[in-house]
């Protein structure tokens, strides 16, 4: 189950950034489970990851090599997280990294490994190294549609997002795809993304780009509160188009900064869309708080409330719940009486209880909605931020349950 459309968009080819994928045989369904990218000399990558301390084996080797080593490859398989699995589990995820080195001859330090799904599994290694000749002989440019499909786990569809600039007289292409369903919160969000661009971008200013993007797109969702062991986020810039970022005038640097940042929004809440049994799709704005720090202690506290999800699944405007989550934030000296509390543009409380202009027929019919907002204003300040969430029904916990069945 999903919220909105099932639209996959059309996606630009990245010149300088292809894409292959096969089967290794680790999902019990056959489909296609492992994905090769393979960026073009002298592209820049950038990286945000988990800040989980049982962080996977592939996520601390690609955090050692991504800023030390010209990256070439990217390699991704799915089905198995390689987390908790040793010193074995770093073994494995080197010897994926070698052996496609050595199919393309180049050095195994520019090969960064990615994995997902079931921790505490041994990869299946032989099967995976004898895919690789696979995926590897698939690689295309065009390949995007299939990669999509490739790095999902319990997603119930492939996630992307691509857009056509035109800066300094030439086209510049953003495209990008994402995986994410459940183990959904900040630091990251439980998913893999992987974003391209034909721009080109210094490394340093490559770091900052991807940490600022990331920090108002996949660090700004939550499912179910709990954070992944394999969360990785990558920016890649290929510098094809023949256009640096550092030439650009400050006005199209402000474009592509824009349309960057939307391309990492759109695929975050098109995870949260897809939320693991998501029948809402949830917007949560905190604003005139004294600072972003409160305002987000308030809005994970209501979007990560167990009875605020649950009267969402319900279409229960039951708002006591929403203020009770405010209470137990932690914020200190908050003056209840100044708090509004609203559902979409419906004020449902106010100076410490029910507003007097509340019906409840005004609040179910937000509440019957499948994408709606909670509004929250503090009156005591400037800052404000926005966080995304979904409902948690009946079919979270069947998922989750039968996960390894």
């Amino acid at each position: 189950m999903a919220v909105g459309k099932d639209f996959f968009p059309k996606m630009y080819p990245v010149p300088g950034f292809r894409l292959g994928a096969s089967s290794a045989g680790i999902k019990k369904s056959g489909k296609k489970d492992l994905v090769v990218m393979e960026l073009a000399e002298g592209s820049t990558v950038g990286g945000s990851f988990t800040k989980n301390l049982f962080c996977a084996a592939p996520v601390k080797l690609a955090k050692e090599r991504i800023y030390s080593n010209k990256i070439r490859y990217l390699v991704t398989n799915t089905g198995n997280a390689n987390a908790g699995t040793g010193d074995l589990g770093r073994q494995h995820a080197e010897s994926i990294c070698e052996s496609l080195a050595k199919s393309m001859s180049v050095n195994k330090e520019t090969v960064l490994p990615f994995s997902t799904g079931v921790i505490g599994e041994y990869l299946p290694i032989e099967k995976i190294i004898s895919a690789l000749p696979s995926a590897l002989s698939s690689l295309s440019e065009n390949g995007w549609d299939t990669a999509a499909m490739s790095i999902l786990t319990t997603d119930t569809r492939p996630k992307g997002a691509s857009v056509k600039l035109k800066l300094s007289e030439k086209n510049i292409i953003i495209t990008g795809i994402a995986k994410g369903s459940g183990m959904i919160r900040p630091d990251m969000a439980t998913m893999l993304t992987y974003i391209a661009t034909d721009i080109a971008i210094d490394q340093e200013l490559i770091k900052e780009i991807i940490r600022n993007a990331v920090d108002c797109s996949f660090n700004r969702i939550t499912v179910d509160g709990d954070m992944s062991t394999n969360d990785s986020a990558i920016l890649v810039a290929t510098g094809l188009s023949g256009v640096d970022f550092s030439e650009l005038s400050l006005d199209d640097q402000k474009i592509f900064i824009d349309n960057l940042k939307d391309i990492f929004l759109s695929l975050a809440c098109q995870v949260v869309q897809d939320g693991e049994g998501a029948t809402k799709f949830v917007t949560v704005r905190v604003s005139s708080g004294k600072t972003a720090s409160e305002c987000l202690r308030v809005g994970y506290s209501i979007a990560e409330s167990s009875l605020v999800k649950t009267a969402l699944f319900a279409s229960d405007p039951n708002w006591g719940r929403i203020l009770s989550a405010i209470g137990m934030s932690g914020v200190l000296d908050l003056d209840i009486k100044k708090i509004q509390i609203y559902l979409d543009d419906v004020l449902i409380a106010e100076n410490g209880g029910r507003a007097s202009s509340y019906m409840e027929n005004f609040g179910q019919e937000i509440m019957d909605k499948e994408s709606l907002s909670i509004n929250i204003n503090l009156n005591r300040g400037d800052s404000s931020e926005i966080i995304y969430t979904t409902d948690l029904s009946h079919d979270y916990i069947k998922i989750n349950s039968e996960y390894r069945s």
